[in-house]
């Protein structure tokens, strides 16, 4: 499974760690990736995501994860996360 958020698709960042005397070495930045639980009540069910901490900042200020999956860009949601969205919309 890859690092990446399931809703926002923020992945890995790659470049060079430069030193002071102009040596570069090969550095990765991985992302703050969770892995949380959300109740879905329209679907009567519980969910497991694996997201970075600025989306479940931003789930929580749009009032769960129902509000933000509408909200989210198609492009950027996982297969599971696109799935579930497809049920809220035909529940909704």
């Amino acid at each position: 499974m890859p690092r990446m958020c399931e809703l926002t698709g923020i992945q890995p960042l790659g470049g060079n760690r430069v030193s002071h005397s102009n040596r570069k070495t090969h550095m990765r930045q991985n992302p703050n990736l969770q892995s949380k639980r959300y109740v879905l009540e329209e679907l009567s069910q519980t969910v497991t995501v694996t997201l970075s901490t600025r989306a479940i900042r931003t789930i929580d200020k749009q009032g769960g994860l129902a509000r933000a999956l509408l909200k989210a860009k198609e492009d950027q949601l996982s297969q599971k996360l696109r799935r579930i969205r497809s049920r809220l919309k035909k529940a909704l």
